[in-house]
């Protein structure tokens, strides 16, 4: 007997628990999407990024970067986004259009900087030379090593939030595709 075919609001419901998750679990497949901007140039720029925190009220998905990485240039002159969520386990793609905000300070920083500085990844964002700069020498790679010198070190961790306007669903599945348009009021079944 076949499985029934999921409704609307159990997709829309299974979307954002799963993004959810992802946030929690490092080996769930929508924890590292990529991230589309507009660059510089003008033309599209294309990286994977780690999702840090998902909102269905809200319909926010967050991500940590260094304030000086180039994607956060990028984000200041356009700050329209497509992130790419793809789940084998699922058979799901997702395509989000949302439009990016960049927090640099403020009590949210602080609060994960506070969480961040505590854990490995803190080097990320205490590293003397930007994302993407020449390495000239290995130590500029280095940055401090104890925790405690880590808290008390300058930061250049920034909050990118990235208030979903639209998700392209795509189910890929033997029974037959499916495809919705997904927006935070409305749905619209689409040919695949």
């Amino acid at each position: 007997m076949e499985t029934p075919l999921a409704t609307e609001p159990e997709i829309r419901q299974r979307i954002w628990l799963e993004l959810q998750r992802a946030t929690h679990d490092r080996h769930h497949e929508w924890r590292v999407p990529v991230l589309a901007t507009v660059g510089a140039d003008h033309l599209p720029e294309a990286r994977t990024v780690v999702l840090r925190q998902a909102d269905a009220r809200l319909h926010t998905l967050q991500i940590y970067t260094d304030s000086r990485s180039p994607k956060v240039a990028e984000l200041l002159d356009a700050p329209d986004v497509v992130l790419v969520f793809w789940s084998k386990r699922l058979g799901w793609q997702l395509r989000v259009q949302a439009v990016a905000s960049v927090q640099h300070s403020g009590p949210e920083v602080d609060a994960v900087w506070e969480r961040v500085s505590q854990s490995a990844a803190a080097d990320d964002y205490l590293a003397a030379s930007a994302p993407g700069d020449a390495l000239h020498d290995t130590s500029d790679a280095v940055a401090v090593n104890t925790a405690e010198s880590r808290r008390q070190a300058v930061h250049h961790l920034a909050i990118i939030t990235a208030r979903v306007q639209a998700i392209d669903w795509l189910e890929l599945a033997r029974s037959g595709h499916r495809r919705a348009a997904l927006t935070p009021d409305g749905w619209e079944w689409r040919v695949p």
